[in-house]
């Protein structure tokens, strides 16, 4: 992870109250080359834990989580904001059911 490390001291700007600006590469401009190796990276080190799905929130985290799922060759699965905590309380319980479905079909 030495170039995320290197992009964010060479690209990130620290806002008041220690906020971590990184809107030149990963949330106003994507930069997809960069966001590909970072892909590439999380796979190298997760490759053998049987990833089945990537779970991301629907914002900042959908570019990484793309470009990390086409090396695992899984789907990307992404948590909306939800006006209402009730509907995420329902989401995690939901993909919480099938995960221990698919752990007891094993």
């Amino acid at each position: 992870m030495k170039a995320l490390e290197d992009k964010i001291l060479n690209e990130g700007i620290v806002k008041s109250g220690d906020v971590l600006k990184v809107d030149s590469f990963l949330n106003h401009q994507i930069d997809v080359t960069f966001l590909n190796e970072i892909g590439k990276e999380f796979y190298r080190l997760f490759k053998d834990n049987g990833i089945t799905k990537i779970l991301t929130i629907e914002a900042s985290g959908i570019g990484v989580a793309v470009m990390t799922a086409q090396y695992f060759d899984v789907k990307v699965v992404f948590a909306k904001k939800a006006r209402q905590p009730i509907f995420l309380m329902m989401f995690i319980i939901r993909m919480f059911i099938l995960i221990r479905i698919k752990l007891i079909m094993k």
